[in-house]
């Protein structure tokens, strides 16, 4: 069984780029590290085409039980992929869903995942919001009196 992926200096590559990318025969990908800048990955586009249709699977097979009526053995799942969900009030895990289904067929659409993982970790810091009693308190108090009203926004010139 090959490993996920192995870290290899950034300078490895371009010193010994045949040796580096033979590399990949043992691993899904390389991560490259990069001192001043953030790492990049290296792998073969075969992997990546790969990756891409479980994604669009699951993104597909997601929506279609969720439009089928079967919603709630995705919400039966849920805990055992993301158990932080454990602090979501019910209602917000129905939410969650509902956004997770939509934003996966989009994010997919797009050849873009991005989009799935700022979904999930905006969600995931309500959850650690709703863990913290004394931080659930602060942030759903009430301001003293009223603010006032919201102007609304200067139109766009």
């Amino acid at each position: 069984m090959t490993v996920a992926f192995e870290d290899v200096p950034f300078s490895e590559l371009l010193h010994h780029p045949a040796a580096t990318t033979r590399r990949l025969d043992a691993v899904r990908a390389l991560r490259l590290r990069r001192r001043d800048s953030e790492d990049l990955a290296l792998m073969r586009i075969d992997q990546m085409e790969r990756d891409a249709t479980v994604v669009d699977f699951t993104s597909r097979l997601m929506a279609g039980l969720v439009r089928t009526g079967n919603a709630a053995v995705l919400r039966q799942a849920l805990p055992e992929a993301l158990p932080w969900i454990t602090f979501l009030p019910d209602g917000d895990v129905e939410t969650l869903l509902a956004e997770l289904v939509d934003t996966a067929r989009g994010a997919v659409a797009l050849d873009n995942l991005a989009p799935i993982a700022l979904l999930l970790a905006q969600w995931k810091h309500s959850a650690e919001v709703y863990a913290d009693p004394a931080l659930l308190a602060i942030l759903t108090r009430e301001p003293e009196g009223d603010l006032g009203p919201v102007p609304l926004p200067k139109p766009v010139e």
